[in-house]
């Protein structure tokens, strides 16, 4: 298999899970900024979204968004409890979560990276966001994952778009649970390795 990804992009997630999955996988730099590859080819030609992440199988098929490609991983090494069964109620609430990262976190980032945002418009997603992980941060209270007690694929998304908020403005000084939490996935042996591989850490 082959990771099309970015440095610290939300490709991460899916990084770090290919990772706690155990499974062999090929990353490929394709930069956001330029839309090519090392080789010089032109991304769009891979990916006409032209966005990150790209998971291309062995057999050839292709398989964007994150939260799609996680579960994919996921459910190719069932044992390693990264994803619940399919079908089953804990199945839904994993699914729910990744919807929750994936519209209410993630997307409220994407304008704080963009230089043509006024900062007038940056300053009501930083308060979107705010609201958004006080309720995260009550979630997690007496837990050490999204979940419960077991990692999941939600934890490997929910550390990547929280990684972004120093860079962007956005304070998460008080929120004791979510500090807690992106400290004890940073720890994790496949997290520092996905992170070293991407240049994110020496």
């Amino acid at each position: 298999m082959k990771l099309y990804y970015s440095p610290g992009a939300c490709s991460l997630s899916p990084h770090i899970v290919l990772r706690e999955a155990g499974l062999a996988f090929e990353p490929v730099l394709a930069s956001t900024k330029t839309h090519q590859l090392a080789d010089g080819t032109d991304y769009y030609t891979i990916n006409p979204k032209g966005y990150v992440p790209l998971l291309e199988l062995d057999d050839g098929q292709r398989l964007s968004e994150g939260p799609a490609i996680v579960q994919y991983i996921a459910d190719q090494v069932p044992a390693s409890g990264l994803a619940p069964a399919a079908g089953t109620m804990a199945r839904y609430r994993l699914m729910e979560w990744l919807n929750f990262i994936s519209t209410e976190l993630h997307k409220s980032f994407s304008p704080l990276f963009n230089p043509a945002m006024p900062e007038e418009g940056k300053a009501v997603y930083r308060e979107r966001l705010a609201g958004r992980y006080k309720w995260v941060n009550e979630q997690l209270e007496g837990k050490q994952f999204l979940m419960g007690e077991q990692f999941s694929v939600a934890d490997a998304y929910l550390f990547t778009v929280t990684s972004w908020a120093s860079r962007v403005g956005v304070d998460l000084g008080g929120l004791a649970h979510v500090q807690a939490f992106s400290a004890r996935i940073a720890a994790r042996p496949a997290v520092q390795a996905a992170m070293r591989a991407e240049g994110l850490i020496k």
